[in-house]
């Protein structure tokens, strides 16, 4: 804990998420300890940053006792290749001097599998898989293949295009061979202006979770999509117009409320989503704590450990703003997801 509360308060000082800071510091101690000619290299900007990652990366399941030769063998020709040139070569170099075997070493990374979520420009997004690549390779040929399917003189799309959109409707609509995913759909929050709902104004609405989003998808997937809850706004004062209000216990309404003001948990830099994270009283419940939209905020586990075992202290600000003093006393300000403009819920 005492580890955790330092990096999130270098993380909120640099302001980048937790996992930055911590890469950020091992990557630090990697240059200081175990690759000087790597760190020197930098400095006379013989390699770029990126290619220190590389080298980095590699290097960290290296023995120690082979590490000086891996580091020597691969800058010999850093300064003359691409980071993925560099990259390829020394994942083949890594192989020789790793004294475990690829199938230990593999058996233990798919534990680290997982898929990430990253918002784009212009109403786009990311969707990231890291899996054995056996999967991944089975996966990407299973949506090939159907995209395949699919062309033909009259088909307009691009395999691309096509294998995009494979992919995207097996993953909504899809079932596994073990039934999950039957009858299940996918929730999400949009916020639309009334003006932009009735078409008498092109303001973009709120996708939860994303940002702005274009007027005719905003009215899309208002206009009755029964995955989708709808909220309408007032286009001047922002006031939600049809949930919310205060209770002496967090009623659905509320909960609804708060969901869309954080969107994610409210320590700075955390992107967990609220859907995901749990509703905490910022002034305990068992400190007299009042159960209000000004005393209620989201945050996922970890932050809620940092909250109550650590230096760290919480503040609202009003509006849905909060701020959180850090164990040496610096401030930061962590500003809900979607702006509501008001003070209380109605």
């Amino acid at each position: 804990m005492a580890e955790r509360e330092f990096v999130s308060e270098l993380a909120c000082t640099l302001r980048v998420p937790q996992r930055t800071a911590q890469t950020l510091i091992a990557e630090s101690r990697a240059l200081t300890e175990d690759l000087p000619a790597t760190r020197e290299a930098l400095q006379n900007g013989e390699i770029t940053y990126r290619h220190a990652q590389v080298l980095i990366g590699q290097a960290w399941t290296v023995p120690d006792e082979a590490k000086a030769a891996f580091e020597a063998s691969l800058l010999r020709s850093a300064g003359r290749l691409t980071a993925a040139k560099l990259k390829y070569n020394a994942r083949k170099l890594r192989e020789r001097l790793h004294p475990e075997t690829i199938t230990a070493r593999h058996e233990r990374s798919v534990a680290d599998r997982a898929t990430y979520f990253q918002a784009e420009a212009d109403g786009m997004a990311s969707l990231v898989l890291y899996d054995s690549v056996d999967r991944v390779q089975s996966a990407y040929d299973r949506v090939t293949t159907a995209a395949l399917s699919l062309q033909g003189p009259d088909e307009p799309r691009t395999l691309t295009q096509l294998r995009t959109d494979v992919l995207t409707d097996l993953l909504i609509d899809g079932v596994t061979p073990s039934g999950l995913g039957k009858g299940i759909r996918a929730t999400v929050n949009v916020t639309v202006p009334v003006l932009t709902l009735m078409g008498r104004s092109e303001e973009a609405g709120h996708l939860e979770g994303y940002g702005p989003i274009d007027p005719d998808t905003a009215r899309r997937l208002a206009s009755g999509a029964p995955s989708f809850t709808r909220l309408l706004v007032h286009p001047e004062t922002g006031v939600v117009l049809s949930v919310g209000r205060t209770s002496y216990k967090v009623p659905k309404d509320l909960k609804r409320w708060l969901r869309i003001r954080d969107e994610t948990c409210r320590f700075p830099g955390c992107n967990r989503a609220a859907a995901h994270s749990d509703l905490d009283h910022s002034l305990d419940w068992q400190f007299q704590g009042r159960t209000a939209h000004d005393n209620l905020a989201h945050l996922c586990p970890g932050c809620h450990s940092l909250k109550s075992e650590t230096g760290w202290r919480l503040e609202h600000l009003g509006d849905g703003r909060l701020e959180w003093t850090s164990p040496t006393g610096r401030s930061f300000t962590s500003e809900p997801g979607t702006d509501l403009a008001t003070d209380q819920p109605r």
